[in-house]
């Protein structure tokens, strides 16, 4: 059997193209570095900003918050690929000078990175 067709042999015609928020972006990916941020409009005029590069995360530790300073990347449990590229997403586990931290945000949504220390 044919991908895209009918058992008849007719092809299947799309409804509709995508409207313009209905389109994905461009994958957003943080790395060690300098502090770099960028904004993008939104739908309703709102704004998001992203983060490009991140040097600090805030680590919470016994109901404070601490800034820490990004060393590495030591793992990232979706893939370990991105541990290797040193590219911080959502659960990766980071080294800092206070000790292993897990990231508990999305960085690449929200512009800041925020971790619990796990040692």
């Amino acid at each position: 059997m044919n991908k895209g067709r009918k058992i008849t042999g007719g092809k299947y015609t799309k409804n509709r193209k995508k409207k313009s928020y209905e389109i994905a972006g461009q994958k957003r990916i943080v790395k060690i570095g300098e502090e770099k941020r960028k904004s993008k409009r939104t739908r309703g005029g709102n704004k998001k900003t992203f983060l490009i590069k991140a040097k600090f995360v805030n680590v919470k530790k016994d109901n404070k918050k601490i800034k820490a300073e990004i060393k590495n990347v030591l793992e990232t449990p979706s893939n370990r690929f991105l541990a290797r590229q040193n590219i911080i997403t959502k659960g990766t586990v980071i080294e800092t000078n206070l000790g292993k931290v897990k990231v508990t945000n999305r960085p690449s949504q929200e512009g800041i990175v925020n971790g619990i220390l796990i040692e």
